[in-house]
């Protein structure tokens, strides 16, 4: 069965109806937005036979690899996957208005990662996360104590526009990055970012476009393509990686900071055996995380390889 890669396909929505949907949240207030977000989703949900199937296959893994019997996945349990995205909505929202803040989330830290460049006289360093629990709320770390500025490395087109949204809101410290605008002259400002003490944020969890710059991964029991890109930036940069995941665990938020390595070194001889091991080191980490917080996995598209996905 042929599968059309995530980046390819519209995306369903648009900066418009982003803004009216945050501009009625502040004005209605979360519960009264609710019921409207959860109409939208359902639609999603019954239009979106793709995300569905994704979803199903996720379930289906997770069950094999956690060691429980193999049972059907139902669309009962497929329609909560949904709506735990839509309650994810609505907590993006609380961030951007100002309602969801360090204080109101734990922070799992105990190797200090934090505090690694939490100043600006230090080095910044590179987080990869992933589309587990809900990224948006790195802006609580974005904005915490000296106010260290994160860039954000997205899949975009509509980068430059969110990022309008997002200063309309307040999130002046957030930056958004199209992956595509990695030239030289983008390379060279990221290096300066890192060099001020600057965070650079990227998830590390979908298929790159670049066919040469991906590496195949034991995840969650089956093959999958990752992106090579978190290691190879860390690569160029010079600078830590560590691993950052925001989970939903008994209605708060904890965000779950893991030290990955100081550096990433490699020679040409040695590059693709450092860059397999770097992603599959990750890959098992966010193993351990969905079986943490499996309904929060937000990963809509097919992710582990297909017919057509085969190595060159």
């Amino acid at each position: 069965m042929s599968r059309q890669h995530w980046a390819n396909k519209n995306e369903r929505g648009s900066l418009f109806w982003m803004r009216l949907t945050l501009q009625l949240t502040r004005l209605l207030g979360r519960r009264l937005m609710a019921p409207v977000l959860y109409g939208v989703v359902l639609y999603f949900f019954m239009t979106g036979r793709s995300a569905r199937a994704s979803i199903r296959e996720y379930y289906a893994n997770l069950a094999a690899f956690s060691g429980q019997p193999a049972q059907p996945v139902t669309s009962g349990q497929l329609f909560r996957h949904f709506m735990a995205f839509a309650d994810s909505i609505l907590d993006k929202f609380d961030v951007l208005h100002g309602k969801l803040g360090l204080a109101d989330l734990d922070v799992d830290d105990p190797h200090g990662v934090r505090g690694q460049s939490h100043s600006r006289s230090g080095r910044g360093q590179i987080l990869v996360g992933a589309h587990l629990g809900n990224l948006e709320v790195c802006r609580a770390l974005a904005e915490a104590g000296k106010k260290v500025r994160m860039n954000v490395l997205v899949h975009t087109a509509h980068a430059e526009k969110i990022n309008r949204l997002l200063n309309e809101s307040g999130a002046s410290n957030l930056n958004l990055i199209q992956v595509a605008q990695l030239d030289a002259a983008t390379m060279l400002k990221l290096s300066e970012g890192i060099e001020r003490g600057e965070w650079l944020a990227i998830a590390g969890d979908r298929v790159p476009l670049d066919d040469r710059r991906r590496s195949r991964a034991s995840f969650l029991g089956q093959p999958a393509w990752f992106a090579q890109g978190p290691w190879l930036l860390a690569g160029l940069l010079e600078c830590p990686v560590n691993l950052f995941f925001c989970l939903k665990l008994d209605g708060r938020y904890r965000i779950c900071l893991e030290p990955f390595a100081e550096r990433i070194r490699w020679q040409r001889s040695t590059r693709e055996q450092v860059l397999q091991d770097s992603v599959q080191r990750y890959a098992h980490r966010l193993e351990q995380r969905c079986l943490q917080a499996p309904q929060q996995w937000f990963n809509f598209h097919p992710f582990w390889n297909t017919d057509e996905h085969q190595d060159p």
